[in-house]
């Protein structure tokens, strides 16, 4: 399995792109999804400032501003999902 996390914050228009292709390309694959609104969390919010969204697959930074589908179909293949 593997974790996905993805960093977003309230009234970003990128958000919402990339929320809908990451809903998309994990859509009947082995991963775990996991939404934070980095201005929740105050380290978050000083590590990523406005370089919203953010995609972390096991951890390790995959993309930040947009989500290109194809990047991300390959990442996910390679870690076997």
């Amino acid at each position: 399995m593997v974790e996905l996390t993805f960093l977003t914050r309230a009234g970003c228009h990128l958000c919402q792109t990339a929320k809908d292709t990451v809903a998309e390309v994990v859509s009947g694959r082995d991963v775990t999804v996991t939404e934070i609104d980095i201005d929740t969390d105050e380290d978050l919010a000083g590590r990523f400032g406005w370089d919203v969204p953010v995609v972390l697959l096991n951890g390790r930074q995959h993309s930040f501003h947009r989500v290109d589908r194809d990047r991300l179909t390959r990442a996910l293949e390679a870690l076997g999902a």
